[in-house]
Formats: structure tokens, C-alpha cells, sequence
């Protein structure tokens, strides 16, 4: 009876195990089906990513700035290495690198399957390493800067092994430039060792081509010009920029101090910043004849109205004192000679005329304090409070060039705004975006003749005739003399302004921001030229202002960019 039992009770377990596996084999093939095909597949293929080819960047005639170049991988597979030390000790005679460098790649990997080992293998290095287990090769991309300093703020650089832009252009185009990448699958061994070709299952999608509106022949003079007298006065900073005058496509743009796109990895990441969109700054008398424009245009002053001037000291409880640069005495004059002089009291008196609103309307109007546009990173807006935060200084300072903050990118819009005879203008660096095929995708199209800020009557006394005196008429104050062509009419403005102390009231003693921008020729304005230079060593004997430092520079600058444009 008791052996009956026992069997029983064996049977019925047998037949609870027996179903217990079918239920099992039940869930593993209907429920689990497909984390399980996935595991089995992912066990037994590999997967290698095909990068995309970075899109180049062009200058406006084609010559490249920035390019892709194929070069050879040596990476390791972390998952297929149990001791990354064996493979390490034989790879490091090979890459001429030490062993335990290797070993810290390959632990400190966070993709199990991928760890760069060296980038830019020779042949015979490629040769030997695939020979080693866990070690393989494959071809990679690198960025090559073809032009070195010369526009690396412009078009910026890449990270160093995932080929993302981190500055200008290839980061500002980083997604269009980067495209997107492919994928190569392949039957593996339990060793992870290739045992049948792969099929690619993803189409690799190379990134677009950036055609940019700088000319490099023009960057290359208006570089050097820059940095001869940036390293002559031994400032802190200089930048420069050269625009077309109506439609606002910037031909060069330099920033010093700069660096080298292929030496990144021991530049000083304090040259990285490109001022000319970063930086903000007082701008002295520059604004002197956007002030005037806005104020003829609304009627608040006549050309021919006079002006007196105080014999260089004007006072007031509601504003204070207003001096002249460098104690000049004046006493009546017109708007004109205001300019060609650079009074700062005859500029004052006619921000009183124009009261805070009309002042702040129209300086709005010209686009001061909010961004150009520019397709650049890191531009920043400048600095013009409301109204309503104004002291009674402010009226009287604005309009020659304090208690506002301004950017090199807007003051040159506002006089390409004054060349357009007042027409709205859009400063911009790209040209064109092209496909891989060098099919047009987007075209930049010159601004149209719409928008204007001030009366074009206006616009074309404040240059033909202001800003001509300011060049010409040296004899009567005109600060740009040095700036004047034989061939060309040159029209523009000195600025010269004080350094602001970081965290406390007042300004800095003998440290200036020395400025001039101008343009030619005056009867139809082809090139806007701005040069800025953040304290020139004033102690060398040979000037801090604008007229002494900047403007001959500006000179050359034009010279040389009329007569490579071949502007009559």
C-alpha cells in the first residue's frame, strides 16, 4: 500500500515538473520571445558605426576653411578583452605609447563595445594592430583647418575625437554640418571575431557644405594690418571688420589675440572668444553721427542751426559737467562742425533738444541693444536702459558715447544703415548652404530695399558731407585724417573712449578703447571698415586714440579692399 503511494506521489510530481517546463518553454517562446531573439542577436552580430563626413566650410570664392580628412582608427573592444593587459603590452611598441595609457583607455571606455586607442594610424600600425585579439581598425574622420589663425574665430573647431563643433560656425551649424551617421552589422564568434562580411542597414548621410561671404584674400591683409599695429601699440585686444556697405555681408572679421584651430590642446582658452560678438563696450564718439542723424531726421535740430558750445565747459545741477576730449574750447557751431570737431557739449545739448524718449526711440531704431543676427554664438545685446532707469546725466552722456553699451557688430549695421541712405541693412557671414551633390539648399539674398530708419536725404548729408569733413578737413579738428585716400573719398568717425572699472564707480586711469570706422567711397559706399583697440600702450609716445591708433589702419584696410574689389 505504502510503495502504491510513494509511486504516485512520484508520477504526480513528475507530471507537476512536466508541466511546470511546458509552461515554462510556454512563456520563454511566446512571452519572452523577443528579449530573447534580441539577446541572441545582439550576442552573435557586431555593429560598427560608419561616421558621416563633416560637411566643409568655403570662404565666397570656394577656398576652404575648414574640411574633412580621412584617417585611420586603432580602437579596442572593452567586452571582448577580459585582461586589457596582455593586448596592451603588445600595442604599445607598435603606437609608440605606454602600456598602462592603453590599459586606462580601455577600463575607462563607457562604450563596452569601443575604445579609441589612436587616431591618424599609419599603415604598417593598422597592420600590426588588427593581428592583436580585442584590437581593431577603421576609418575616422579628422577636421583639418587648412587656414590656420587666419578665420579661426569665424569658423571655430571641433571636439577632438567626436568630431561636434564647439565653436563659430561649427558650432553655430554644428547639426547641419555634422549629418548623420550609417551603421555596419556582421556575424561574430563567441571571441566577437568577425565570421561573415557585413551588410549595412543604415544609409550614412554626409553633412551640408557652409559657403561663407568672407573673402580670404581680404581676411588675410586686414589680419595682418590688425596685428602689426596691435602688437606696434602693445594693447590688450584689437578687433576689425570689413563689410559691404549696402548689404551688410561681412568680407573679413579678425580678432586678436587668436589661436590656431590644429593647436588647440595648448591654446589659451582666453583666446577662444571672438570680441567682435562678444564683447560690449562704451562707444564714444563713434555714436556722435547716429545721434545727429536721428536728431535732423526728426526735426529736432537744422543742418545749419548753431550750437554754442560753452568754450568747453558746460554745467548744470540736472546733468553736471560736461568737458571737451582733451580741454578744446568751441563756441558756436553747426551740427556739421560739431561732428568734424567731436564736441561732446555741442552733443550733449542736442540730446537735450531731443529729450530721453526721441533718443531712445531712435537709437532702438538703429538696433542697438538687441542682436544683429549675426550667425555667430555667444553675440550678446549691448546695453540701453529704458528710459524710466535714466538719470538726468543720461541724456546729456548718450549721445556722446557713455552710460550705453554697444557691440562692434552693431556699430558697423548702424553705419552700414547710414551708407544705405538709411535703409534697413542685415549683417551676415553666410553666403550659402550647400548638399553633398553642390546643390544650392539655402541662399542668403541681398537685403531689399525696404525699411528705412532715417530720411535717405539725411543719410546721405550725415556721410557725404559730415563724415567727408571728419577725413578731410584736418585743419578744422577732423580727427580721421589719417584714414584720407588720393583715390577714393573716405568718409567715417573717431571714437575714443574710457575703460569702465569692473565693480566699482568711475573709469580706469590711461586705459582706452581706441575705435574708427569708415567707408568709401563717399558718392556710393561700397565697404564699411571698423577697427577697434582695447588699450594701446598710451606711454609708447605715439597716441591712445582713435585718430592716432585705429584710423590708420582703417586706411590701409580700405586701400587695399578697394583695390582688390576693383572699385573705381
Amino acid at each position: 500500500m505504502r510503495s502504491a503511494r510513494t509511486i504516485i506521489i512520484f508520477f504526480l510530481l513528475l507530471i507537476v515538473a512536466f508541466l511546470s517546463l511546458v509552461a515554462r518553454c510556454v512563456y520563454l517562446q511566446h512571452f519572452r520571445s523577443e528579449y530573447y531573439t534580441n539577446l541572441s542577436t545582439k550576442q552573435q552580430r557586431g555593429r560598427l558605426n560608419k561616421e558621416p563626413q563633416r560637411g566643409p566650410i568655403l570662404d565666397s570664392h570656394g577656398r576652404i576653411l575648414a574640411a574633412p580628412n580621412r584617417v585611420q582608427c586603432i580602437y579596442a573592444e572593452p567586452r571582448a578583452i577580459k585582461d586589457p593587459i596582455n593586448p596592451s603590452v603588445k600595442l604599445a611598441p607598435i603606437l609608440n605609447m605606454y602600456a598602462s595609457d592603453i590599459i586606462k583607455l580601455i577600463r575607462k571606455s563607457k562604450n563596452p563595445g569601443f575604445a579609441r586607442i589612436k587616431v591618424g594610424a599609419t599603415a604598417e600600425q593598422c597592420s600590426a594592430a588588427r593581428k592583436i585579439f580585442g584590437i581593431g581598425v577603421q576609418s575616422d574622420w579628422q577636421r583639418t583647418y587648412p587656414s590656420g589663425r587666419l578665420v579661426a574665430h569665424v569658423v571655430g573647431f571641433t571636439s577632438r575625437y567626436d568630431n561636434r563643433g564647439l565653436s563659430g560656425i561649427e558650432l553655430q551649424y554644428d547639426k547641419e554640418l555634422r549629418g548623420s551617421p550609417g551603421q555596419y552589422t556582421f556575424l561574430v564568434d563567441p571571441f566577437r571575431r568577425p565570421v561573415q562580411p557585413g551588410q549595412q542597414e543604415s544609409v550614412v548621410c554626409n553633412g551640408v557644405g557652409i559657403i561663407l561671404t568672407i573673402d580670404s584674400a581680404i581676411q588675410q591683409f586686414t589680419r595682418a594690418e590688425l596685428l602689426n599695429q596691435y602688437q606696434s601699440f602693445e594693447a590688450e585686444a584689437a578687433i576689425a571688420i570689413v563689410a559691404s556697405a549696402k548689404t551688410g555681408a561681412i568680407l573679413a572679421m579678425v580678432s586678436l589675440p587668436d589661436y590656431d584651430p590644429k593647436q588647440i590642446g595648448s591654446s589659451d582658452p582666453n583666446t577662444f572668444r571672438n570680441r567682435v560678438v562678444t564683447d560690449q563696450f562704451e562707444p564714444g564718439s563713434m555714436i556722435k553721427p547716429i545721434v545727429a542723424a536721428i536728431a535732423v531726421d526728426r526735426g529736432v535740430i537744422k543742418k545749419d542751426e548753431k550750437i554754442f558750445c560753452e568754450n568747453g565747459d558746460y554745467y548744470s545741477r540736472s546733468f553736471g559737467r560736461v568737458n571737451e576730449y582733451r580741454n578744446h574750447k568751441f563756441g558756436n557751431l553747426t551740427v556739421r562742425e560739431v561732428l568734424i570737431k567731436s564736441s561732446n557739449i555741442g552733443m550733449a545739448k542736442i540730446g537735450q533738444k531731443m529729450g530721453p524718449g526721441k533718443l531712445y526711440d531712435g537709437l532702438k531704431l538703429f538696433g542697438f541693444s538687441k542682436k544683429t543676427g549675426i550667425e555667430l554664438p555667444g553675440e550678446v545685446e549691448g546695453l540701453l536702459r529704458p528710459t524710466n532707469e535714466w538719470t538726468g546725466y543720461s541724456v546729456t552722456r548718450i549721445p556722446y558715447g557713455y552710460e550705453l553699451n554697444v557691440t562692434a557688430m552693431q556699430m558697423l549695421r548702424a553705419f552700414c544703415i547710414l551708407a544705405a541712405d538709411g535703409r534697413t541693412v542685415q549683417p551676415h557671414i553666410v553666403k550659402a548652404i550647400v548638399d553633398g551633390n553642390g546643390e544650392v539648399i539655402k541662399l542668403r539674398h541681398s537685403s531689399p530695399d525696404v525699411g528705412y530708419i532715417i530720411k535717405p536725404e539725411v543719410a546721405r548729408w550725415i556721410v557725404k558731407d559730415c563724415l567727408v569733413g571728419v577725413v578731410n578737413e584736418r585743419e578744422n579738428g577732423g580727427t580721421g585724417w589719417r584714414a584720407k585716400l588720393d583715390k577714393w573719398q573716405v568718409f567715417g568717425k573717431t571714437g575714443t573712449a574710457n575703460i569702465a572699472k569692473v565693480g566699482e564707480r568711475g573709469y580706469e586711469d590711461n586705459s582706452n578703447i581706441a575705435s574708427f570706422i569708415a567707408g568709401a567711397p563717399a558718392e556710393d559706399p561700397a565697404v564699411i571698415v571698423l577697427v577697434s583697440i582695447r588699450r594701446p600702450n598710451g606711454r609708447l609716445g605715439k597716441g591712445d586714440s582713435g585718430g592716432s591708433v585705429a584710423s590708420p589702419v582703417v586706411g590701409r584696410i580700405l586701400e587695399k579692399t578697394l583695390t582688390y574689389l576693383r572699385v573705381n
